[in-house]
């Protein structure tokens, strides 16, 4: 179940943020596109690191394994902070030219939300499952 999260977390962005959507959004600031940039190769790095901790023979199998969940955990509590503290510097969960909210009706009215949201959710629960289950 590890292994699975940390490959998806590092395969995932690369198809999603390295596109017109982000990485080269002609409205983005350059600093910015190279801020997103220079995370999603942190984030390749550290899923690789972590599948090679998991599956690398030898001593110390709990600390691995317990590392591996830890550096999962931190991108996904980094996304929590950073949607919990946006208004203080002044960020948003989409962008209109962007990857826009989910929408779904319901009884008569519209319901939006930031996608990402649901998945670093879900991910979560992934790996807490995965932690107990160890």
């Amino acid at each position: 179940m590890l292994t699975a999260l940390a490959a998806g977390q590092g395969i995932a962005p690369i198809a999603i943020d390295l596109n017109s959507t982000h990485a080269t959004h002609p409205l983005w600031p350059g600093h910015a596109r190279f801020h997103l940039v220079a995370q999603v190769v942190a984030g390749v790095v550290t899923s690789a690191a972590e599948i090679v901790l998991l599956w690398w023979p030898g001593p110390w199998q709990t600390q691995r394994f317990l590392l591996a969940a830890s550096l999962s955990a931190a991108p996904l509590l980094g996304y929590l902070i950073a949607m919990l503290t946006r208004r203080v510097y002044g960020g948003t969960l989409s962008d209109p030219r962007g990857i826009p909210p989910a929408r779904f009706q319901l009884r008569g009215g519209v319901i939006e939300f930031e996608s990402n949201i649901v998945v670093i959710a879900v991910a979560l629960i992934w790996l807490a499952i995965a932690v107990l289950l160890y």
